[in-house]
């Protein structure tokens, strides 16, 4: 079979038209020289040819003594016709133009040069035509990926990252953390009521067969309210010192309130003394004396909420094997010494 293909500039001028004949080869010149060159020979039809963005792709069309006109074409735009340039893309070049082939460079080869080439041959009998599919292989690159987010412990939370390249990239997620748990594939990582272990580092990799993944990532951190983890009753003698310890987990960390009973406790007052640091806070008194004792509540609040914990702060007898002491009351030793006197007249009568 044979025809006469109409042929244009880039800009869309008209010239006329090529006929054209005989096989055709297209070859991919790797970046590197020391690669060996792949080559196809392509008397059919769209043969397809692989290429790496940024290497160089050779077009190679062989030809004979009886090929009057020979030009390659991008689609219907001429690259070159005989030895006249007829592109302003300085990326083509003329790579061979002698008897037996008709070659074309193209450096620096984007995913806009992905498409069908044309090798347009005219004999005196016989034009022909030679065509093959340049496909352009890019590397997989993030090109969107969600901020850093800030929520509240129970939200919902979506994460999205968008990434290109040819063929297209497969998409995965992973949490940064002891567990590296691994999640279904795809741009959306949905988090139903999420919890305060979910925070940290949730990496996007984005794959393909080009080169090595691309990698972003994207912090969560979850807010809640506080939780009491530490609040531990103490005995101890008349005269030590002693330290109630109230710890709590918070995001944001928590601020600390003391209370003996209903009465809130101020730093410095009654020989006491408040520290409160990050996930703790240290109730300290120099010198316990039995009105010390009793009842106190540790409160930790922060924006989002509270909690409390109660500790008993009691009396612990060191000469009796630290067993606990209770606090005897003035007026219950007093009632107990008039029974005692009431019981001794009694046995005394009879």
């Amino acid at each position: 079979m044979s025809w006469c293909a109409p042929v244009k500039l880039s800009e869309g001028v008209l010239v006329g038209s090529v006929c054209v004949a005989v096989s055709a080869t297209l070859r991919y010149e790797p970046r590197d020289p020391g690669l060996p060159a792949r080559s196809a020979d392509f008397p059919r039809q769209m043969d397809n040819i692989t290429v790496r963005q940024g290497e160089s792709a050779l077009l190679k069309c062989q030809i004979d003594g009886r090929v009057t006109r020979v030009a390659w074409l991008n689609r219907s735009s001429i690259l070159y016709a005989g030895g006249d340039r007829w592109t302003l893309d300085r990326r083509v070049s003329l790579a061979s133009h002698t008897p037996s082939e008709y070659s074309v460079r193209i450096a620096g080869v984007t995913a806009h040069d992905e498409g069908p080439y044309t090798c347009s041959i005219q004999t005196q009998n016989h034009p022909k035509t030679s065509q093959v599919h340049v496909i352009v292989q890019v590397p997989p690159k993030i090109v969107n990926i969600s901020s850093d987010v800030v929520v509240s412990e129970g939200s919902n939370v979506t994460l999205v990252c968008v990434a290109t390249g040819r063929p297209d990239p497969v998409l995965s997620w992973r949490h940064l953390s002891q567990s590296a748990l691994e999640f279904e594939e795809g741009e959306f990582l949905d988090i139903e009521s999420i919890r305060r272990d979910q925070a940290g580092e949730y990496e996007c990799s984005a794959a393909n067969e080009v080169s090595a993944p691309d990698v972003r990532r994207v912090r969560v951190s979850v807010k809640y309210a506080p939780t009491i983890t530490e609040a531990r009753s103490v005995g101890v003698p008349v005269g030590r010192s002693v330290m109630l310890r109230c710890e709590a987990q918070a995001d944001p960390s928590a601020s600390f309130t003391w209370f003996k009973e209903d009465r809130r406790l101020l730093n410095g007052l009654a020989g006491l003394h408040i520290q409160s640091s990050g996930r703790h806070s240290l109730l300290t008194f120099v010198n316990v004396t039995e009105e010390t004792y009793g009842n106190y509540t540790c409160v930790a609040a922060n924006v989002l909420g509270a909690s409390n914990a109660s500790m008993l702060l009691y009396m612990r007898d060191d000469n009796n094997g630290g067993s606990a002491k209770a606090v005897a009351s003035p007026w219950l030793l007093l009632h107990a010494t008039f029974l005692l006197l009431i019981l001794a007249q009694t046995i005394s009568c009879n």
